[in-house]
């Protein structure tokens, strides 16, 4: 979370755009910015049960980051574009790096007024927009803009783990249905590396060859959000 937030500062002070895949090194719920989980979740039952967890400085609701592939995209926000039209831009890329998997997602239609962060899972049900496969999320995502940058959040399902979270929960909690996943689209495993692949292969054919940032800039610009996302207080302040 820490490299995500400043790569947004990055990119507000660079006029470049970043698109980021990366993975976890346990099992880790993410919560969205404004949700609440005191009372719902207990840190002491997740830490006891080998389980992380984080607060994104992105919105959207709790979600299981096991069996997925989770990107970020940090880019100057355009004048005059609108959050929406940003978000499409965005699945543009997403959409084409899983039909290059052989999966044909489409964009969820609006389903009414949208949900505020509440007691399900991020992935109980599609917000409109997000892509689905025969009506099942596959990718959950979520954004945030701020002083003329933006960051986008994502998880693209291997495989339907997000069943696990009502077990973690110390409140009681809806099951989300089961969602779309790259497994069951597929008929076979898909590994991080494929998936890797694709979305990079994609980000090329809409912008020509990219170019893997310097890790020392990295480290520079996430240096300053470590101690913000690390601290508890910010993870468990609602």
């Amino acid at each position: 979370m820490a490299v995500d937030a400043g790569l947004m500062v990055r990119a507000r002070e660079t006029g470049e755009a970043t698109f980021r895949v990366y993975g976890w090194d346990r099992p880790t719920l993410s919560f969205g910015r404004h949700e609440r989980v005191v009372g719902r979740f207990d840190p002491a039952v997740l830490q006891a049960r080998g389980y992380g967890a984080v607060r994104r400085p992105t919105g959207g609701r709790v979600l299981l980051h096991e069996d997925e592939v989770t990107y970020s995209v940090t880019a100057p926000a355009a004048d005059g574009e609108s959050l929406r039209a940003a978000f499409d831009r965005i699945n543009v890329l997403l959409a084409d790096a899983l039909r290059g998997l052989g999966v044909a997602p489409v964009a969820a239609a609006p389903a009414g007024r949208e949900r505020r962060p509440g007691a399900d899972a991020c992935f109980a049900a599609p917000s409109a927009g997000e892509l689905v496969v025969a009506g099942r999320k596959l990718v959950a995502s979520a954004q945030r803009r701020e002083a003329g940058a933006l960051l986008q959040h994502g998880s693209i399902l291997l495989d339907d783990r997000q069943g696990t979270l009502p077990s973690l929960a110390v409140e009681p909690m809806p099951g989300p249905a089961p969602a779309a996943t790259l497994r069951s689209a597929l008929g076979r495993d898909v590994t991080r590396a494929e998936v890797r692949a694709a979305l990079r292969a994609a980000v090329e054919r809409a912008y020509g060859d990219v170019a893997p940032l310097d890790a020392g800039e990295v480290d520079r610009y996430a240096a300053a959000w470590r101690g913000h996302f690390a601290d508890a207080k910010w993870t468990w302040h609602r």
